[in-house]
C-alpha cells in the first residue's frame, strides 16, 4: 500500500485518467474529489463488497437452478452395440 500525505486542495494523479483531490479535512473525516472518466466505476469499500457478497449469491442460486433444472430432463436412453459377426 502506498501512503501519500496531502493538504486541502492537494492531488494525488492515478495513472492518466484519475486524478484524487483532498477537499475538506474536520474532526476524523476527510473529503476527497474524485475526476474520473465516465467508464470508471467508483465505489465506497463497504458498498463495494456487498456487491460481490450479491453478485456470489446470485451466482450460486443460478447453479443451483441449473442443477435443479436439469434434474427435470429425461436421462439419454443407453445405445446397444450391435455386434455385425
Amino acid at each position: 500500500m502506498l501512503i501519500l500525505s496531502r493538504k486541502i486542495n492537494e492531488a494525488i494523479q492515478i495513472g492518466e485518467n484519475i486524478r484524487l483531490k483532498v477537499l475538506h479535512v474536520s474532526e476524523g473525516q476527510v473529503k476527497i474529489g474524485i475526476e474520473a472518466p465516465g467508464d470508471v466505476k467508483i465505489y465506497r469499500a463497504e458498498i463495494y463488497a456487498e456487491i460481490e457478497k450479491q453478485n456470489l449469491l446470485a451466482a450460486q442460486a443460478k447453479k443451483s437452478a441449473a442443477a435443479k433444472a436439469a434434474g427435470l430432463l429425461p436421462k439419454p436412453a443407453a445405445q446397444t452395440k450391435v455386434n455385425d459377426a
